[in-house]
């Protein structure tokens, strides 16, 4: 009997794990993990997710049952960053494959935000309530404690202190001006859900693109941007112009047209009008 299943392209994938609707119980792991099918679309994402359920097995072996959490963070530090030897990129920090998870599984190198959510996943594995935190700049997590949060650096595993925290945090408070300045620090230190930290790591690698000028891979991320914020038009604007270097001027139209219909009050509204009359002159 011939089958109707058809294997769902790596968007359809991606968009089954992150649809709009079902809140933060996204598998966010996976669907982290399977950003990467745009650039390896051989990419066996079970395997991935098979590996760090082994790394998570031998992380708990080696934790005594009776670990505070105080203990059980710095036993986690210490096979993260120590044994297995996870850091930062430095030689290539801009790679796009600093944000493919699998890579930097192998490679043991990444930014941030990628080595952030590989030490979630094995800290929420050993019983530690942590969280990832989209600060500025810099992508950190903390990890609640008897006797309070502990900020640390996902590149390191070192925890910051309020006044480090505040020195990073004041070159975006100067850009954004003075009213800035009268947020508390505090208010940068929630906790990111699954959609801010996807949406982050898109973002990240929507910006390696534009530099490239590799409007291919930058159309494929803004596709994923659209799929997991369908109401975060300016992605809409900015695919609709990619669209447009890549030679596609239905498409790119399409795409622009959605975005004026909700830019009201948008500077750019006249510049997108003319673009949109470019596109469609025949």
């Amino acid at each position: 009997m011939p089958s109707n299943y058809s294997v769902p392209t790596p968007l359809e994938y991606f968009a089954a794990l992150v649809q709009v609707g079902q809140g933060d119980a996204i598998a966010l792991l996976e669907a982290a993990a399977c950003i990467a099918h745009d650039t390896y679309p051989d990419l066996d994402v079970q395997q991935f997710l098979d590996e760090m359920d082994r790394l998570q097995e031998r992380l708990q072996r080696r934790m005594p049952q009776d670990a505070q959490p105080l203990q059980r963070l710095n036993v986690l530090n210490r096979f993260f960053y120590g044994e297995l030897g996870f850091s930062a990129n430095l030689n290539d920090y801009y790679a796009p494959d600093n944000s493919y998870l699998h890579v930097v599984l192998s490679t043991r190198r990444g930014i941030p935000i990628s080595l952030a959510l590989l030490w979630l996943e094995l800290a929420q594995a050993v019983g530690l309530k942590a969280y990832g935190v989209s600060f500025p700049g810099h992508f950190l997590v903390k990890v609640l404690l008897p006797g309070g949060q502990a900020v640390l650096d996902p590149i390191s595993g070192h925890a910051l202190s309020r006044e480090a925290l505040s020195e990073r945090l004041e070159p975006f408070r100067q850009h954004q001006g003075a009213v800035q300045e009268e947020v508390p620090l505090g208010l940068y230190l929630q906790a990111a859900s699954a959609r801010d930290m996807l949406a982050r790591m898109l973002r990240n690698l929507k910006e390696i693109h534009r530099t490239r000028l590799d409007w291919q891979h930058f159309v494929a991320v803004q596709d994923r941007l659209i799929t997991l914020l369908p109401d975060a038009w300016e992605e809409w604007r900015d695919r609709g112009l990619a669209q447009a270097e890549l030679g596609r001027p239905l498409q790119a139209a399409q795409d622009l047209e959605v975005y004026l219909a909700h830019a009201q009050g948008a500077g750019d509204v006249r510049q997108i009008q003319q673009r949109i009359l470019e596109l469609r002159r025949p």
